[in-house]
Parts: C-alpha cells; structure tokens; sequence
C-alpha cells in the first residue's frame, strides 16, 4: 500500500498553479507516484486520515465517485 508523502507534497505544492488543495494533490498523485487510475487513487486516500478527510469533504464515498469528480476537473 502506498502512503502519501506529506513532505514531498508540501514541496509539490509550491510549484503547483492551482490553488485547491485537493486538485494539487490529485496532480501529486498522479505525477509523483503515476497514479492515474481513480480506484488506486482512492484506496491510498481512504487509508490516510488527511486524505479521507478530502474526500468526505467533498462527499466523495467510492472509487466511481472520484471518478465522477475528476471527469467535472476535465
């Protein structure tokens, strides 16, 4: 199982142009551990407390309501 490298996040973070925190991680996600599939995603997040903290933030519960998120990101 992956975790999220906080620290490398941070960094990530500072050269990011977006400025939600959940977009830039999904970036990080996809960029630092080439994460691009939704259900892989979404299993490293509900395993992180900060992660899943994002993810009920935005009433995301499963792998296919990510996946309705970063469709709307497009």
């Amino acid at each position: 199982m992956v975790k999220i490298n906080w620290d490398a996040f941070k960094e990530y973070k500072k050269d990011s142009h977006r400025s939600e925190n959940f977009e830039i991680l999904l970036d990080f996600m996809k960029s630092y551990y080439n994460m691009v599939s939704p259900f892989d995603i979404y299993d490293v997040f509900a395993h992180d407390d900060i992660g899943q903290m994002m993810l009920n933030k935005r009433e995301i519960k499963d792998a296919e309501g990510l996946e309705n998120y970063l469709f709307k990101l497009r």
